[in-house]
């Protein structure tokens, strides 16, 4: 969610002035889209990795602070609540071997945590929802010590609000904070893109998510429930209030999207600031518009911040550093199981979209279809049965195993066309051919370990240790019972419930 604010409130006169910088900003940043160099550096991809601090019985470690200052890596920032953290990986260029540089960061910065949790009990844990967790867990008492989560929460309102998961079994709870987003981790990919290229890129990333989310999915447990394959979808959506059906999908501030991009960067930069009211309205010092360093590009503090309140699944980042760029945000994918596991979604994903992104989606699948295909994977994972585009025909259904199966050598296609190494797109894409061929995704081992096991605390506990080992979950064996246990299938209210 960004760096901290230095300020705790805000005044009629900051909201006036934040908004005319915002239209200001739109002005300016349509100068820089078009300005020779802008966006021309090499295309690079990155990541954000988000975990959970835990003991080594999945219980939550609510000492992110202690950790991280006890880790002194600039890498590691506050997430949401206190037992959450994210480390924000090194870009590298999209060539060569991109994604095992990736692994071998994310795979280092799980061991400096695991180093500095000690001290605490505390142990990394990367999924997309920590089956532990239990609505005492996501009350204001836990939320991070940064101003800017607390201004977060007034400026999304605290009335009460129910969030609800139907799937297997169903869970329901309400909430007044959006701490209850703290139950949600996610592996977030930046991908560079030029402004003339981004409608492309754009569509295609939400054609292309919903059948990568749907095996990559790793959320299958809430509360003692088992619910959707990747239940952190609905529920970080429901985090923000969006639950009720009055509101109107052009009020919502995140979620999926409600039509292809039909024209240029530009529409969607002007219609987040024309639609969405600023939450926080932080001006930044000094003359507006100013460079964000010596012969640089205009921050646009107020733009970014404004951008930044808006958590669509795709989202739209302006960064000025260097000659300045523009990047997708590619915010679906859930933390875990293991770095490889995280690594090879990736792969999948950006070969995918770069793929894809010659050839428009629009005139082949209605976006209706689209929306539908994200949230139908995200409840069934690999089961999910997708409309897809079918050439000259009418979009057809298949299941999201089988169409994984058939678009990895269209992966393999737009990783190579990007000057990706053979070996590195074998490697990383041959992890998902052998997770679909397995048919166990980390959602599948972990709903299969909660029926096995009986208990949310045992699952956790197999899940961290075998997670711990870094190897890919399609290759993790399947959980068995404790001689003389049976498995727990009922369906029990966990404590706090």
């Amino acid at each position: 969610m960004g760096r901290d604010l230095p300020q705790g409130d805000f005044t009629d006169e900051d909201a006036v002035r934040f908004a005319a910088r915002l239209r200001a900003s739109l002005g300016l940043l349509d100068g820089l889209l078009s300005s020779p160099g802008f966006g021309d550096e090499e295309r690079t991809i990155g990541a954000e990795l988000e975990m959970f601090l835990v003991t080594p019985d999945g219980v939550p470690v609510p000492r992110n602070e202690e950790v991280r200052a006890a880790a002194t890596d600039p890498r590691l920032v506050l997430e949401v609540n206190r037992y959450n953290l994210e480390a924000n990986l090194t870009p590298v260029p999209l060539r060569s071997r991109p994604f095992s540089a990736l692994h071998d960061e994310a795979a280092a910065l799980l061991d400096v945590v695991r180093e500095a949790g000690a001290g605490y009990g505390a142990e990394p844990y990367c999924a997309g929802i920590l089956p532990t967790l239990r609505p005492r867990d996501l009350t204001r008492r836990n939320v991070s010590a940064r101003r800017r989560y607390a201004l977060l929460d007034d400026a999304l309102g605290r009335e009460r609000r129910g969030l609800r998961v139907t799937g297997e079994q169903r869970y329901r709870m309400r909430s007044d904070t959006i701490c209850a987003q703290g139950a949600a981790s996610s592996w977030q990919v930046h991908l560079t893109v030029r402004p003339e290229e981004f409608t492309r890129v754009h569509n295609a990333a939400q054609l292309m998510t919903a059948p990568v989310l749907a095996v990559a999915a790793n959320s299958p447990l809430l509360m003692g429930r088992r619910v959707w394959d990747e239940t952190r979808i609905p529920w970080y959506e429901q985090a923000f209030g969006q639950h009720r059906r009055r509101v109107v999908p052009a009020d919502r501030r995140s979620g999926f999207g409600q039509d292809w991009l039909g024209g240029d960067v530009r529409e969607l930069i002007e219609a987040s600031v024309s639609r969405y009211a600023p939450l926080m309205p932080f001006n930044s010092e000094g003359p507006w518009g100013r460079p964000d360093r010596p012969g640089g590009l205009p921050a646009l503090e107020e733009l970014r911040l404004h951008l930044g309140t808006l958590w669509w699944w795709n989202r739209l980042v302006y960064d000025p550093a260097g000659a300045g760029h523009l990047r997708i945000e590619l915010r679906a994918l859930p933390s875990g199981p293991t770095p490889a596991d995280m690594v090879a979604n990736t792969a999948l994903l950006t070969g995918l979209v770069l793929d894809r992104a010659a050839r428009e989606p629009r005139s082949e699948l209605p976006f209706a279809l689209a929306r539908e295909n994200f949230y139908t994977a995200a409840r069934d994972g690999m089961a999910a049965r997708l409309w897809w585009p079918s050439g000259s025909a009418a979009p057809v259904r298949v299941t999201a195993r089988d169409l994984v199966g058939a678009l990895l050598p269209r992966a393999a296609a737009g990783l190579a066309g990007a000057g990706v190494a053979d070996d590195e797109v074998q490697r990383w894409l041959g992890v998902v051919d052998a997770r679909v061929r397995a048919g166990r995704s980390g959602a599948h081992w972990q709903r299969r370990a909660h029926r096995v096991l009986g208990s949310d605390t045992a699952t956790a506990r197999h899940y961290l240790k075998l997670s711990a080992t870094g190897a890919p979950v399609h290759s993790w064996p399947a959980p068995q019972p404790a001689v003389g246990a049976k498995a727990k299938v009922g369906t029990a209210k966990p404590p706090g419930d």
